[in-house]
């Protein structure tokens, strides 16, 4: 995940630039069905690519849940949401849906702000313990923005007729005081430890780790200097430690019953200015309905954690990944203009540009995705849009490339859970 938050408040946006109007479509097809490459769009001296035009099926069926675009708790751009489902372990009636929960497929597991929890819930939820003596386990989940810090509890996850088949760990975020929090392997950037640090109530990790660590976190070696968990004994004096993964905040989707597989994320297709809201389709599983089929599409083997590291840009190999949670691209050029002070970290190009990135997997497959890029500050400049499918920012290094959410409109884009540890699937992405 990776959120860049704007210096000014929306309602600033009209007093801060200037609107610009434009008309058309954006984003280009990288590999999968659906794109529209007839033409190409000319904006400012500037051009974008073509759009791809895949539109997402109706969210009706079981396996289906609605994804919103829009101002959300904090008016962030570029926030997909959909609503999640806590119940207290063992009970059907204890029970809170929280909305405004960001699908985020660039991190693996459930984080929600504590405040958002009714206290009849958030008091039944069991604080997980670490080691002989008991100690409470906290995480420092940490994104390219920022960092969470809080509990980790375990409870049973629906995301509308998906059910986590028991009790699960997740993150409960903030509601161990801060000054709990390490001094030593967390506090990196913000501190993200409420909705209007987040821009949401929570953060639902769907990508293609069953856990959020894996063997990294589990392995008593690399533990004590990588792990991101910590065992607090009394609550206080937090230290890393290592996590079995059993005990690890877990991708919810791992645990359902069926469908548990994969996701598709699906978008719609927007004009290249923007848009008020977006509302598209997260399915769930891959090839176990009639409504998920493994077609029209080009996959890519990753690693464990989504990521294509062989991928290249600009004559450079790159890590790429495709990140709904980013609200953003997010890639480092060093010949597109910067935008000032207000809507700092993010690219304002005096024309409109596209830039061309080479995926490639672990399994060799290989396609060039073309990206269209406006100005931030012209975007921003109609305060009432909060859908964008061309705003990019700076990402520090040139090692890394972050297909964000604007690469998922007009897309359907697959995300095959790692089953390599029970003999099944490589982990994947397609679109």
């Amino acid at each position: 995940m990776r959120t860049k938050h704007i210096a000014v408040k929306l309602k600033d946006w009209m007093q801060a630039v200037v609107a610009v109007a434009l008309v058309s479509t954006l984003v280009a097809c990288g590999g999968g069905g659906g794109s529209n490459n007839d033409s190409s769009t000319t904006l400012n001296g500037g051009s974008l690519p073509a759009s791809p035009t895949q539109q997402p099926i109706a969210a009706t069926a079981a396996n289906t849940v609605p994804i919103t675009v829009g101002q959300g708790v904090s008016g962030v751009v570029n926030i997909p949401t959909v609503s999640v489902t806590i119940c207290a372990p063992g009970s059907t009636s204890n029970c809170q849906t929280i909305s405004n929960i960001q699908v985020d497929t660039g991190s693996f597991g459930l984080r929600v702000v504590n405040s958002v929890l009714n206290a009849s819930l958030l008091n039944a939820l069991p604080v997980s313990t670490i080691g002989g003596s008991g100690a409470q386990l906290a995480e420092c989940a940490t994104f390219a923005d920022g960092f969470t810090w809080g509990t980790v509890r375990t409870a049973t996850i629906a995301i509308g007729s998906e059910r986590t088949t028991a009790a699960i760990p997740m993150q409960i975020i903030g509601d161990k005081d801060s000054s709990t929090v390490p001094t030593s392997g967390c506090g990196s950037g913000a501190s993200e430890n409420t909705a209007g640090d987040l821009g949401a109530n929570g953060i639902l990790g769907i990508g293609t780790s069953p856990n959020d660590c894996g063997n990294t976190c589990a392995n008593a070696g690399t533990a004590a200097t990588f792990s991101n968990y910590f065992a607090c004994p009394g609550g206080v004096s937090c230290a890393r430690t290592a996590v079995p993964l059993a005990q690890q905040v877990a991708n919810p989707v791992a645990h359902f019953p069926a469908d548990n597989n994969g996701v598709i994320v699906q978008m719609p297709p927007l004009p290249a200015t923007g848009a008020p809201s977006a509302t598209g389709t997260l399915v769930f599983g891959i090839g176990t309905q009639s409504n998920n089929a493994l077609t029209g599409v080009q996959s890519f083997t990753t690693d464990t954690f989504g990521d294509l590291n062989n991928s290249v840009f600009q004559g450079t190999t790159v890590q790429a990944f495709l990140d709904s949670g980013s609200n953003g691209y997010f890639f480092s050029d060093s010949s597109i203009a910067l935008c000032g002070s207000n809507f700092a970290g993010f690219y304002c190009p005096s024309s409109a540009q596209t830039r061309s990135l080479t995926l490639v997997g672990l399994n060799n497959a290989q396609t060039s995705a073309s990206i269209g890029i406006l100005s931030a500050a012209t975007l921003f400049g109609n305060g009432n849009n909060f859908a964008f499918n061309d705003l990019a920012g700076q990402i520090g290094g040139s090692g890394s490339f972050d297909l964000g959410l604007p690469f998922f409109y007009g897309r359907h884009v697959y995300y095959g859970i790692d089953q390599t540890a029970s003999g099944g699937q490589t982990p994947f992405v397609a679109f």
